[in-house]
């Protein structure tokens, strides 16, 4: 029976530390005489002996997540050589040298056409910029078409006051003071949840939303800048929900999550449709039967959910968040959960379907599900 279990346990090792040495080692060695293996984890996973399988391929994710974060591949496709960042001139701060109330021909000069688009928060869209997902910069106009918010989670941060990418909480908040406890829309006062993830400071008419990485010794991870007025065009925390703002929210966290792979040397992923709807469905289901939970109230997990749309897959893994205020709230928070970013992170993960619902007082679910092929 001893031996049983350490053969089993063996066999799980392998399937799930596979990530970390299949790359390299697949370039001189053909690995397909394991694929028995993972077969034979995958119906361990779904046998008697389940929840054991499951529970210990969780906890050596957990010791070598580490090493997947930290894996540093060349980027696939490269990109090109970094325009140098010059010092701002306007709101002494700037992201790839754009700066707040630039118009969208000064951009467009800087960057070159938006990849992409997808609606926003802020009742207009956000306009990305990025080369193979390098460089990473969302824009979004206000109705004069000057830029009203600009975010990134690469370096490509320049400011007067030597903000930058990976400066330290204690230094940002040495130089921008002590963060706002509560942000006003018109005459109501809302009270910002108290996560040490996130600081929002206001200086000169603009908002400064910072937030760092507690995995990385809370170090400046990200930058949301939004002008005041243009913060303004919600008129409450959340913004007012439609099929717009849906589609907006999953494609947002889509490509915010191929931008954080790529800059952690970790391939993009694929757009999903099937699994996108099957995501849609679980957030649906959360919103409004009021839960929140991977398995649902009929007790399927993800993976059942998966197999009853008919998706097939060598391993999946699902991240779930409520509540934050868009999808950047909610990326930058899963970013922050050990067991989400592994899986944002995990390597051998080709395909990403995202779904989008919104429950009570228009706060907004978030079901990423995640596959290899």
């Amino acid at each position: 029976m001893r031996r049983l279990f350490s053969i089993i346990l063996l066999l799980v090792l392998i399937y799930v530390a596979k990530p970390l040495w299949e790359g390299p080692v697949s370039q001189y060695v053909d690995l397909s005489f394991l694929q028995p293996v993972d077969e034979k984890v995958e119906q361990l996973a779904e046998g008697p002996a389940g929840d054991w399988v499951r529970d210990t391929a969780q906890s050596v994710q957990r010791h070598t997540g580490e090493l997947v974060d930290q894996w540093k591949a060349k980027p696939e496709p490269s990109a090109q050589e970094a325009p140098p960042l010059h010092e701002p001139a306007q709101s002494g701060i700037a992201i790839q040298n754009v700066e707040i109330g630039m118009s969208e021909s000064e951009v467009h000069a800087l960057l070159g056409p938006p990849q992409m688009k997808a609606w926003n928060d802020y009742n207009t869209l956000w306009h990305m910029h990025h080369d193979n997902y390098h460089r990473f910069v969302m824009v979004a106009y206000d109705t004069a078409g000057r830029v009203g918010a600009l975010y990134t989670n690469d370096d490509v941060i320049k400011s007067n006051n030597g903000i930058a990418y990976r400066t330290l909480k204690a230094d940002v908040r040495r130089t921008l003071g002590e963060p706002l406890t509560e942000l006003k829309k018109g005459r109501i006062l809302y009270q910002l949840s108290d996560v040490d993830t996130i600081d929002l400071f206001l200086q000169d008419d603009l908002y400064t939303y910072v937030f760092y990485d507690e995995h990385e010794n809370y170090q400046l991870t990200a930058l949301l800048l939004v002008d005041e007025a243009f913060e303004q065009r919600k008129s409450s925390i959340y913004g007012e929900p439609s099929d717009e703002l849906r589609a907006g929210y999953e494609r947002t966290l889509f490509e915010l999550t191929n931008a954080i792979r790529v800059r952690k040397g970790v391939r993009a992923l694929e757009y999903s449709t099937a699994l996108s709807d099957t995501a849609r469905k679980h957030s649906d289901d959360m919103a409004q039967n009021d839960f929140f939970s991977h398995d649902n109230l009929r007790g399927q997990t993800p993976f059942d959910r998966m197999r009853i749309d008919g998706i097939t897959y060598k391993s999946a893994g699902e991240n779930l968040a409520f509540g934050q205020y868009s999808s950047i709230f909610a990326h930058e928070g899963l970013m922050n959960s050990y067991d989400h970013r592994m899986n944002t992170l995990t390597r051998h993960y080709t395909h990403l379907g995202i779904g989008v619902a919104f429950g009570k007082e228009n706060t907004p679910y978030f079901t990423q599900n995640y596959i290899q092929k």
